[in-house]
C-alpha cells in the first residue's frame, strides 16, 4: 500500500493559522523561534515583531486622538465665534450697521484677509465701503454664481478666475482660496485668504451656513 502524503503550501498554512489563532499558545517555543522579515534591518522574532506592531498601532491611535481633540477644540472656537456673530448682528439697529458688523467680524474674528460683500440692492447709509459692491441680480457678471445662488450652498477652495474678478477686482491675484457664502435674494459674502490651503473643497460648511442664515435673518428685519 502506498502512503499518500499531502503537501501543504504556504497559503494553506497561513489560512489554517488564521482559523486557529490560539495555536501558538500550545507551542510557545515555536512562537519564539519564528522569524519575521522586515523591510529594514535584521529579521525579528515573532514576539518582538508583534510588540513593534502594537507600538505602531498605539502611536497611530495617539495621533488620531490628538487630531480629534484638535478638531473638537477648533469646532468649539468656531461655535463660540458664530454665536457671538449672531448676537452682534441682532443687536444692530439698521441694515447698514448689520452689514458693517458682519464684515468686521469676518475680518477680525474669523481672520479673513479680504472680505467682500456683494448686494443686489443698495442699502441706505452704506454708500461707500471698500468691502462692498452693489450689483443688480440680472447683471451678466453674476451669471457665474447662478448655481450657488439657487442652492444656497457655500463654496470653498480656489474659485474660477471670473468669480475672483467679480469678487475681488484688482486684488484678485492676492487671493489663493475663498469661502463663498451665497445669500439667495440678498447677495454674496466672500472671505478670501492668501493661504491656498485655508479653504478647500470638501471642508465642513456648517458654520458658514449658520452665519449666512444669521445675516439673512438679521437683514430681513429691515426689508421694505
Amino acid at each position: 500500500m502506498t502512503d499518500t502524503v499531502e503537501k501543504l503550501g504556504a497559503h494553506e498554512v497561513a489560512a489554517w493559522l488564521r482559523r486557529h489563532p490560539g495555536f501558538l499558545r500550545q507551542f510557545p517555543d515555536l512562537a519564539i523561534s519564528l522569524v519575521v522579515p522586515r523591510d529594514e534591518g535584521p529579521a525579528a522574532s515573532l514576539a518582538s515583531y508583534q510588540l513593534e506592531v502594537l507600538r505602531d498601532k498605539n502611536r497611530e491611535l495617539t495621533r488620531r486622538l490628538h487630531e480629534l481633540f484638535g478638531n473638537a477644540q477648533e469646532n468649539e472656537r468656531l461655535s463660540v465665534r458664530t454665536h457671538q456673530l449672531t448676537l452682534a448682528l441682532m443687536r444692530q439697529g439698521n441694515a447698514a450697521d448689520t452689514l458693517r458688523a458682519m464684515a468686521a467680524s469676518l475680518a477680525e474674528d474669523f481672520n479673513g484677509d479680504l472680505v467682500r460683500v456683494v448686494l443686489f440692492k443698495p442699502v441706505a447709509g452704506l454708500e461707500e465701503a471698500d468691502w462692498l459692491q452693489v450689483v443688480p441680480v440680472e447683471d451678466a457678471g453674476l451669471h457665474t454664481f447662478r448655481d450657488c445662488l439657487v442652492t444656497g450652498e457655500p463654496l470653498c477652495g480656489r474659485l474660477q478666475p471670473e468669480k475672483h474678478t467679480v469678487l475681488y477686482g484688482m486684488r484678485a491675484d492676492e487671493v489663493q482660496s475663498t469661502a463663498l457664502l451665497p445669500l439667495p435674494g440678498v447677495g454674496l459674502v466672500a472671505v478670501g485668504s492668501r493661504d491656498p490651503n485655508r479653504f478647500f473643497p470638501g471642508m465642513g460648511t456648517l458654520f458658514l451656513r449658520m452665519m449666512g442664515e444669521s445675516l439673512t435673518t438679521a437683514l430681513a428685519r429691515y426689508a421694505s
